[in-house]
């Protein structure tokens, strides 16, 4: 009998010091920065249609991160690459996780081509097919929700200006 209450105290007693054993935290990725705001301009009455905040890659090493390793990202977030050359640019979504919609603007602040929902993990080149100085990735699916399209605007601000 007494070995009997061993044998249903032990695995009860490892049970608990695994319960109560600290855990490191699960990874949920790098977090959004704000840096900046972006604008949305409709082309037709330059009426603003969206306005999201955004974080700013500026560098190489910024740029060739990206939003990769990302988990999740709100709907009213972004981000917005400073390309150094205005210049046909590509990108691709190596350990990119969300599905993105990739806005590729020209100096001018036009936007030159949409790249909507891309696949996420992907090594397939997302071209801008036209020549590039900005590019801004937001979740897939938001062009067409709020109806931005080619030949729109863009303007931004960063927070320390």
């Amino acid at each position: 009998m007494i070995w009997l209450l061993y044998l249903l105290m032990v695995p009860a007693g490892l049970g608990l010091v695994l319960a109560l054993w600290p855990r490191q935290p699960i990874s949920t990725g790098p977090q959004f920065q704000k840096e900046g705001s972006l604008e949305f301009i409709r082309a037709e009455d330059a009426s603003v249609i969206k306005h999201i905040d955004i974080e700013i890659a500026s560098d190489e090493l910024e740029i060739r991160q990206g939003l990769m390793y990302r988990q999740s990202m709100k709907q009213d977030q972004g981000m917005l690459f400073l390309m150094p050359v205005e210049e046909p640019q590509s990108f691709w979504m190596l350990n990119t996780y969300l599905s993105l919609d990739i806005i590729f603007v020209n100096t001018a602040m036009e936007i030159i081509k949409i790249q909507a929902n891309t696949t996420p993990q992907s090594l397939k080149s997302i071209p801008s097919q036209r020549p590039a100085k900005y590019v801004v990735e937001v979740l897939a699916g938001f062009c067409e929700t709020y109806e931005i399209k080619e030949g729109d605007n863009i303007q931004y601000q960063r927070l320390d200006d």
